[in-house]
């Protein structure tokens, strides 16, 4: 193959070079605003002197976070959220994307289960019919309301069948010859080659579970189940006049509501920061390859 080296060509690359690297730094720079202000000091930032750089560096915003024991319960109600939600929902779409990548002619019931899909997809019942089953099925202070509370997740079986539709045929039909049955064809065959896609919907469990605050206030009645969004939405800086110390309002003169939220909003956000380019060798290869029918 020979490269085009002409001045067009050079120009070209050069101007998409430089429109990535600022669409990059258009990315990143609201995390590290983020970051810088949770670092400064609440003088500095209420006169809008933070910018790129922390001014009067100071933990104290994460101390008051972390100082709470409730954090780190919060915490680890999050990763086991994450973790049950994540393993569910890779077996529940895995299991309902295989029969609906057939025909109707294979899957006779196809076409009436994804026209409920679609529905389901784009209409709901409301919150008040959403709680009222929930608490039928005792999902209130408990773990598995957070896990189960969002359902079934329609889009993730829509891009995992699409996936397996462009799976060659003969493969399966190869298969089906050697004797293999359906449950030897998900497991030995399609899963296998459905890396890219199962890792995507794994992301968007993990992002979808992580993030999700609103779950929490309605089915948990005790603060201590709350998971970390949840947690970290509802903490502000309280002023208990019997118990402020010499140390506590040191702090307290270094840090405002500002600062605290930056510093939970920075919390939040860095798990996902940490895992995610273990994923992201798959994510576009996954959403491009599952998301049309070739």
């Amino acid at each position: 193959m020979v490269e085009d080296r002409s001045a067009v060509t050079r120009l070209f690359n050069g101007v998409n070079k430089v429109l990535l690297i600022l669409i990059t730094l258009l990315c990143i720079l609201p995390v590290w605003y983020t970051l810088v202000v949770s670092l400064s000091d609440r003088a500095a930032v209420a006169a809008g002197d933070v910018f790129f750089w922390p001014q009067g560096l100071t933990f104290n915003s994460y101390a008051t976070i972390i100082e709470d024991g409730q954090f780190f319960k919060s915490f680890f109600i999050s990763v086991e959220r994450v973790v049950l939600g994540a393993i569910i929902a890779f077996f529940v779409v895995l299991l309902m994307a295989y029969p609906l990548s057939k025909t109707a002619k294979e899957f006779k019931p196809r076409n009436i289960l994804m026209w409920l899909l679609i529905f389901c997809m784009l209409f709901s019942g409301g919150l008040v019919p959403w709680y009222m089953t929930m608490k039928s099925l005792g999902m209130i202070n408990n773990i598995w309301g957070l896990v189960l509370g969002g359902g079934l997740p329609v889009f993730n079986v829509i891009l995992v069948m699409n996936f397996f539709r462009n799976l060659p045929k003969e493969m399966e039909e190869s298969a089906l010859i050697d004797g293999a049955g359906p449950w030897r064809i998900l497991f030995g065959i399609f899963l296998p080659l459905s890396t890219p896609v199962m890792a995507t919907i794994l992301v968007f469990t993990i992002v979808g579970h992580w993030n999700e605050f609103f779950q929490a206030p309605v089915l948990m009645t005790k603060n201590e189940n709350y998971p970390l969004q949840s947690y970290i939405r509802q903490v502000t800086i309280v002023l208990n006049p019997a118990k402020i110390d010499a140390e506590s309002a040191k702090r307290l003169a270094t840090m405002s509501n500002q600062t605290l939220n930056a510093a939970k909003i920075f919390i939040s956000m860095l798990p996902l920061l940490l895992i995610y380019p273990f994923f992201q060798k798959y994510f576009v290869k996954g959403i491009t390859l599952g998301s049309v029918k070739g």
